[in-house]
C-alpha cells in the first residue's frame, strides 16, 4: 500500500487525536519546510500554521496538500511524525494493521507515557500536600496531641475528607 492511501486512511485519525496538538502540528510543518522545502514552500506552512484557523482544518488541508505532492510527500511526513509524536505513529489505523491489531481496538490500548492529562504541576501540588500533611502530622506530636493536628489539618479539606480526619481524631481520644 502506497504512503499516500495510507495516509487517505489515517487522515480522519490524525485530525481527531488530541496528542497532535496545534504544537506538535506546527512541530511537523516546519520539519517539512525546512528539510523538504520543495515538498512544503515558506508560503504554504505559512498558510497551514495559522492559529486563526482550527487545527484539525489546517491538518487536514496539510494533509490533502501532502498527497497531491505525491509518495515521497507522504512518505517524510509520516518520517517526521514517527520522530515527533512516536505514540501518536503506532496508534494510527495502519499501523496498527500491520501490527495485526484492528482500530477498533485503540481505545483498549493503554498510552505508554501519559498517565493522566494534568501536567507536571498538579503532580508537584498533590506531592507538596502529602507532604506538608505528613510533616504536619510528624511535628505536632512534639507540640500538640497528634489528634489536634490531625483536626487542625482538616479545616482545609473538602466535606468527607474533614469527617473522616475527625472521625479518626474522636477514635483516637
Amino acid at each position: 500500500m502506497g504512503n499516500s492511501l495510507q495516509l487517505i486512511e489515517d487522515s480522519a485519525f490524525l485530525r481527531a487525536d488530541r496528542r497532535l496538538d496545534t504544537e506538535l502540528a506546527d512541530k511537523l510543518i516546519l520539519q517539512l519546510n525546512r528539510i523538504y522545502p520543495q515538498i512544503l514552500t515558506d508560503k504554504e506552512a505559512t498558510k497551514f500554521r495559522n492559529l486563526d484557523v482550527p487545527k484539525s482544518v489546517r491538518l487536514g488541508e496539510l494533509l490533502t496538500h501532502l498527497q497531491e505532492k505525491g509518495e515521497e510527500a507522504c512518505r517524510e511526513f509520516y518520517r517526521a511524525l514517527h520522530l515527533h509524536v512516536e505514540e501518536v505513529y503506532y496508534s494510527l489505523p495502519t499501523r496498527l494493521r500491520l501490527r495485526g491489531l484492528s482500530p477498533e481496538w485503540l481505545p483498549y490500548i493503554p498510552n505508554r507515557y501519559v498517565l493522566n492529562d494534568r501536567g507536571p504541576l498538579f503532580f508537584l501540588g498533590c506531592f507538596g500536600f502529602a507532604v506538608g500533611v505528613a510533616l504536619l502530622y510528624y511535628y505536632s506530636g512534639k507540640q500538640f496531641s497528634s489528634s489536634r493536628a490531625l483536626g487542625m489539618a482538616a479545616l482545609g479539606l473538602k466535606r468527607k475528607a474533614q469527617e473522616v480526619l475527625i472521625w479518626y481524631t474522636e477514635e483516637r481520644k
